[in-house]
């Protein structure tokens, strides 16, 4: 099996790093300046499951010659429609496309440009940052998961399985793969709506006056529109979610409020602004959710 994986930063550069380390055949998509640093230093993975420098396969824009079995997708949802454009030579009618983007819209995207066939399901949960253009891993975590969107096991996704499998991180098949992607939506959107709008940490938040009702009031919302729109959400999963969101002296924030302190642009449309539009068409009122996104457009404005 041959594997495309576009971007080589935090997420993308840590899991096809590994797979590349393992021996997998791994291309990188990039753009000339991430090209120059790992024809110049590698690709520098730095974790505590152990550091590697590797001397990647990596392709521009323009180079692809021929379709490949799969393509990792692992830009930001704001890079997504200059990536579609970049990686269309690399689809075949046969390959499998694994996007790792936040939220749900980018399935639709995806699924409009390439077909319902191509777009397989995928979920990672990795803490990585790019630091000086090396993979520095913040945390043990690191799992990936990924699945049919019907629900099927068919060949193709067999295939990848046993591609992933021993390649230095959790690798997972999952048959219910359009449930952990709605999932990690309602965690991403609560996490990073409360962070946002209250410009704290999970702890701080739950320490304010009012902290911890507004914390599950917000998260009501999301899930008020999750349950009518995509996926019910099950009691176990709720609640473990809520005590997430309110543990008492949690440091934990999201990335797209740490995208914010460092002055960076942020998925406000992807994680909260169609999570916002598909609450408003089904008739659900979300009026935590909609200041969260009015406050997050406002600095997206200033950023971009």
């Amino acid at each position: 099996m041959r594997i495309l994986v576009v971007g080589a930063g935090s997420t993308g550069g840590y899991f096809g790093g590994r797979l590349a380390q393992a021996g997998r055949d791994v291309t990188f998509l990039v753009r000339p300046a991430r090209a120059e640093q790992l024809r110049t230093k590698g690709l520098q993975i730095v974790s505590p499951h152990g550091d590697v420098t590797i001397t990647p396969q990596f392709v521009t824009a323009g180079e692809i010659g021929s379709p490949f079995d799969a393509v990792l997708l692992t830009v930001k949802a704001f890079a997504l429609n200059a990536a579609l454009d970049d990686m269309t030579p690399a689809v075949g009618p046969d390959t499998m496309i694994l996007p790792v983007l936040n939220g749900m819209k980018h399935v639709d995207t995806l699924a409009a440009r390439f077909g319902d066939r191509a777009v397989a399901g995928c979920v990672c949960r990795v803490a990585t940052i790019v630091d000086h253009g090396r993979i520095v891993q913040l945390t043990k975590l690191q799992d990936l998961a990924y699945g049919e969107m019907d629900r099927s096991v068919s060949p193709r996704i067999e295939q990848l399985d046993a591609f992933m499998q021993g390649a230095g991180f959790d690798a997972r098949l999952s048959t219910d793969i359009a449930r952990e992607m709605w999932e990690k939506w309602v965690l991403l959107a609560a996490m990073g709506g409360i962070n946002c709008l209250m410009r704290g940490t999970v702890g701080e938040i739950v320490a304010a006056p009012g902290g911890v009702d507004f914390v599950l009031a917000f998260f009501a919302e999301i899930v008020a529109v999750v349950n009518a729109v995509g996926h019910t959400m099950n009691e176990e999963f709720l609640a473990g979610a809520r005590a997430v969101l309110t543990a008492k002296g949690s440091g934990q924030t999201s990335s797209m409020y740490r995208d914010l302190q460092q002055g960076s642009p942020i998925e406000a449309d992807q994680i909260i602004g169609d999570l916002l539009a598909r609450g408003r068409r089904a008739g659900i009122a979300t009026p935590l959710v909609a200041a969260a996104y009015t406050n997050l457009a406002i600095y997206q404005a200033r950023v971009q």
